[in-house]
C-alpha cells in the first residue's frame, strides 16, 4: 500500500473517531449524562434480583398473560445490563432503550456478536416509550432523568409492574427493597412494585 493510500485511510478513520466522540459529548451534552456502564458487580445484583423476582412471580409468564414485554431497559447505553441479564434468563425479552447513536450502535453490533436475539435495542426517547407494554423496568439514570421518567411510569405502567433502579430512587416511590451491592461506591439498587 502507498504511503498516500495509508495517509488517506489514517486521515479516515481519524475523522470517524472524531465525529463519533463528537456524537458521544453532544448527546452527554444534551441528556444532561454520558452514557455509563453498570459496573459487574452492580449488574450482577441486578441479575440475582431479577432472578428473585422471577421465583416469587415469573417474569415471563404474569408479563405474557397481561401481553407486556418482560423487561424494558429505559437508557440501555452500550447494552451491558441487557445483555448480562439475557445471559442469566435466556427466555427472558429484553427491549432496550438508547437515545445515543454510538452507544446504539454499539449495542447493536454487540448483540448481533453475542447472539442475544430475545434483546430488542431500540434508538429513541424513553420519555416517550409507550411503558404500558412493560412487565418490568431497569433503569440505570441519573437523577433528573429519574424525576422526570416518575410522572410517566406512575401514569402509564399496569399495576403489579416492577421498577429496578440503579444508583439514583424514583422520588416520591417507596421501595420494597433496597439493596446495597458491595461494589466500591457501595451502589444501591430500588425495588419498587406500581400499586
Amino acid at each position: 500500500m502507498s504511503a498516500t493510500v495509508s495517509s488517506i485511510l489514517t486521515s479516515i478513520l481519524l475523522l470517524l473517531l472524531l465525529i463519533g466522540v463528537g456524537a458521544i459529548v453532544y448527546r452527554s451534552w444534551r441528556n444532561g449524562i454520558s452514557p455509563m456502564p453498570a459496573s459487574a458487580a452492580v449488574r450482577l445484583a441486578v441479575v440475582r434480583e431479577l432472578q428473585q423476582l422471577e421465583r416469587a412471580a415469573p417474569l415471563e409468564r404474569a408479563a405474557s398473560q397481561k401481553g407486556l414485554s418482560p423487561i424494558v431497559e429505559a437508557g440501555a447505553g452500550w447494552g451491558t445490563l441487557a445483555f448480562a441479564i439475557a445471559r442469566a434468563q435466556a427466555h427472558w425479552r429484553i427491549v432496550g432503550i438508547e437515545n445515543s447513536a454510538i452507544p446504539w450502535l454499539f449495542s447493536r453490533l454487540a448483540r448481533r456478536w453475542g447472539g442475544y436475539s430475545q434483546v430488542d435495542l431500540i434508538r429513541g426517547n424513553l420519555y416517550e416509550f409507550p411503558y404500558e407494554t412493560a412487565g418490568t423496568v431497569v433503569c440505570y439514570l441519573y437523577p433528573e432523568a429519574m424525576r422526570r421518567l416518575d410522572p410517566l411510569l406512575r401514569a402509564r405502567l399496569t399495576p403489579g409492574t416492577r421498577v429496578v433502579s440503579l444508583c439514583f430512587a424514583l422520588p416520591g416511590w417507596q421501595p420494597t427493597k433496597v439493596i446495597t451491592c458491595r461494589d466500591l461506591y457501595r451502589t444501591k439498587i430500588y425495588i419498587y412494585e406500581k400499586d
